[in-house]
């Protein structure tokens, strides 16, 4: 399995791990879901999306942790998606709660926030978020960019990305699934679900569905 779909599984299982161990439980249930076919058109988020194992208007966010390069110390949040809803409120509180500096979109012209498995919950009114870590970095020999740049070129979707290729931070990963948990805390025990922003292109053209 590659790093960047392992990286994300294994994200799922410790948030899981996490939450289930938690005395008092969270305010809310929570549910952990892992889907397949992303790449071939979101097929499996859109079917749970569209056929989900609860009610959908009890479903009331997405936090997608689709991937953690673990390529560089994080420092930094991007959170894909935040500025449409009240999320970017619990992206806010989580990275300060961990000292983390929240970037905004480095590359908006990609669009990523409607070309990953998120966008399947946004479809079907829920409010949804992708958070990823940035590319900051305090030491100028270090430059994120850059080395995403590089993997992306010589090991995305290939056999070199594994769990032996070289520069991988396990410091970061634990950084990052810490915050995802704290992202996963301020929503359950939030009595207010997440809401879209008042005349936002989402919520006008899709909120009304998960009711």
């Amino acid at each position: 399995m590659c790093i960047r779909d392992s990286s994300g599984s294994a994200t799922l299982l410790e948030l899981a791990r996490a939450f289930s161990s938690m005395n008092p439980r969270p305010r809310r249930s929570i549910l952990f879901v892992s889907v397949t076919g992303e790449e071939m058109g979101l097929l499996g988020s859109g079917y749970f999306a569209r056929y989900p194992t609860v009610a959908k208007s009890s479903i009331v966010a997405d936090v997608n942790t689709d991937e953690d390069l673990m390529l560089w110390p994080m420092q930094d949040i991007i959170a894909f998606g935040a500025e449409h809803s009240t999320l970017d409120g619990v992206i806010r509180r989580a990275t300060e709660r961990l000292h983390l500096t929240y970037s905004p979109d480095p590359l908006p012209e990609e669009v990523i926030f409607i070309r990953s498995d998120q966008y399947s919950f946004v479809k079907e009114g829920i409010p949804a978020v992708m958070p990823s870590p940035g590319f900051s970095s305090s030491d100028p020999k270090i430059e994120p960019m850059a080395i995403f740049q590089k993997w992306e070129e010589t090991r995305y979707h290939q056999p070199q990305d594994d769990m032996d290729q070289p520069g991988l931070d396990f410091d970061a990963a634990a950084q990052y699934v810490r915050f995802a948990f704290l992202c996963g805390y301020f929503i359950t025990e939030d009595a207010q679900r997440p809401t879209w922003n008042r005349g936002d292109f989402f919520g006008q053209h899709y909120g009304s569905k998960s009711n």
